[in-house]
C-alpha cells in the first residue's frame, strides 16, 4: 500500500506512513468542481444556480401546489361546485379549535354553527354552538361528485361528520362554500394563463423571429403595427373585445374566447424582446459559420439563433402568466370576462363590488388572497429564473 514503509523483515516494527496533503486535495476538489462547471449544459447551469434563490424556489414548490389543487380540486375541496344551503348564508368562517370546557384534544374540531336573525334589522348573524363538536376527518365521506366526470365518488380530503358544516372560509349569499369554490375557480383562473401565455408567446416568437432577422421594410411595418397596438388602452380594449362577445355562447365558448381576447394584445412585448436579440444575434460568427455552410434562413432562425437565448424567452414567459391572469381577474370583476356558471377568482369576486357587503362579509374578499398569492409566486419564480439565466452573473 502506498506511503506504508512496513520493513518485511521486522514485523515488529511500527507503521509509518506519509503526511496527508490536505491542500492537495482541496485542490483536487476544486479542479473536479471546475471540471463539472465546465462541462455542464446551459441548462444545469441554470438550475444549480436556481438552487441557492431561497425564495425563488419556495415560490415554485407553492406554484406546484396550486397546479396540483387544479388537477384534484374535487378531491381537495370540502363540498362540490353543486353545493349550496340557503339556511347558512353570508355564514361566517369556521374556526378550527383543540381547546373546549374540556381540555385539549389532539385532534381538531370546529363547532357548530347556530344562526339567529335579528327582528329589527332581520340581518343574520351566527354564533357557534358549544353543545356540537364535530371532529375533523381526513378522507370523509361527503356529497358526492365526479371527479374529471369518470367516476362518481363521496371521498374528501377533509370534512365533517354528518350534521356538522366545515365553512373555513365563509359562505356567500346562496350558502356556498367559498372555499371550496376557491379552489374549483383556481382551475379557470390558473389554465387561462398558460393556454393565454401559449398563444401569445407562439405569435411573439414568430413574429419576434422574422423582424429581427429581415429587418426592412419588413420590420419597419411589423414595429408600426406594434407601436399602434400598444397605444390603446389595455382594459378598455380587453372590454371592448370582451363585449363583443354573444351572450348566446356556451361557457366552454366564453372561456376559450377569453383566452383568445387576452392572447391577441399580449405578444407585442415578447415580439420586441425577440427582435432585439435576433438583431445583436444574427452579425454573430455562429450564424455567418451556418450561412457559409448553406443553412437555409429558416433554419438559420430556428436551430441557431433562438436557441441561444431560449433561457431569457423562458423567463419572460413566467412573468407574462401573472398578467394573464390579472386580466382575466379584472374583466371577469367587471363582468365583462367569464360569467356564471363558470366559477374563476374573477367571478367569486363580483360579489365583492358593494362596499356594503365586504363590510359585513369581508370574507367574500378571500379570491383577491389567492390572486396576490399567485402573482407574488409567479414574480419571484420569475426573478430567480433571470438570475439563473444570467451569463454575466458568476455568483
Amino acid at each position: 500500500m502506498k506511503g506504508d514503509t512496513r520493513n518485511l523483515l521486522d514485523p515488529q516494527q511500527p507503521v509509518q506512513t506519509d503526511p496527508v496533503d490536505v491542500s492537495a486535495l482541496a485542490d483536487d476538489l476544486t479542479n473536479t468542481r471546475d471540471s463539472n462547471l465546465y462541462t455542464a449544459s446551459q441548462w444545469q447551469l441554470m438550475w444549480w444556480k436556481f438552487r441557492k434563490h431561497q425564495v425563488a424556489v419556495w415560490s415554485a414548490m407553492t406554484l406546484l401546489f396550486l397546479y396540483l389543487m387544479v388537477i384534484f380540486c374535487e378531491f381537495l375541496a370540502p363540498y362540490p361546485l353543486s353545493f349550496q344551503d340557503t339556511s347558512y348564508a353570508y355564514a361566517p368562517p369556521q374556526r378550527i379549535h383543540f381547546f373546549s370546557d374540556d381540555g385539549f384534544h389532539l385532534w381538531p374540531f370546529v363547532y357548530g354553527l347556530e344562526g339567529r336573525r335579528n327582528p329589527e334589522t332581520l340581518h343574520k348573524s351566527y354564533r357557534e354552538d358549544r353543545g356540537q363538536k364535530y371532529p375533523l376527518r381526513l378522507f370523509a365521506k361527503g356529497h358526492p361528485y365526479q371527479f374529471w366526470g369518470l367516476f362518481e365518488t363521496r371521498r374528501h380530503l377533509i370534512g365533517v361528520d354528518s350534521g356538522g358544516t366545515l365553512f373555513l372560509l365563509g359562505t356567500d349569499s346562496m350558502g356556498r362554500d367559498l372555499l371550496s369554490r376557491i379552489i374549483y375557480g383556481s382551475r379557470i383562473s390558473l389554465t387561462i394563463g398558460l393556454i393565454g401565455v401559449g398563444l401569445s408567446f407562439s405569435l411573439g416568437l414568430l413574429i419576434g423571429v422574422v423582424s429581427g432577422y429581415y429587418g426592412g421594410w419588413i420590420d419597419n411595418l411589423i414595429q408600426r403595427a406594434i407601436e399602434i397596438i400598444r397605444s390603446f388602452p389595455r382594459i378598455p380594449l380587453w372590454m371592448a373585445l370582451s363585449a363583443v362577445l354573444p351572450s348566446t355562447w356556451s361557457p366552454i365558448q366564453i372561456y376559450f374566447g377569453i383566452t383568445v381576447v387576452l392572447s391577441i394584445f399580449g405578444w407585442t412585448g415578447l415580439a420586441r424582446q425577440v427582435r432585439g436579440k435576433i438583431l445583436s444575434l444574427r452579425e454573430e460568427d455562429f450564424a455567418t459559420a451556418a450561412m457559409l455552410a448553406g443553412a437555409s434562413q429558416p433554419r438559420i432562425m430556428w436551430h441557431h439563433l433562438l436557441p441561444s437565448f431560449m433561457s431569457h424567452i423562458i423567463v419572460s414567459l413566467t412573468l407574462a402568466i401573472p398578467g394573464m391572469i390579472i386580466g382575466e381577474t379584472s374583466l371577469s370583476f367587471l363582468g365583462l370576462g367569464l360569467r356564471p356558471p363558470i366559477t374563476s377568482w374573477g367571478v367569486l369576486l363580483q360579489e365583492a363590488q358593494n362596499i356594503q357587503t365586504v363590510a359585513f362579509y369581508p370574507w367574500l374578499l378571500s379570491p383577491a388572497v389567492f390572486v396576490i398569492l399567485t402573482v407574488l409566486v409567479f414574480n419571484f419564480m420569475g426573478d430567480g429564473l433571470r438570475d439563473a439565466a444570467d451569463p454575466y452573473d458568476r455568483s
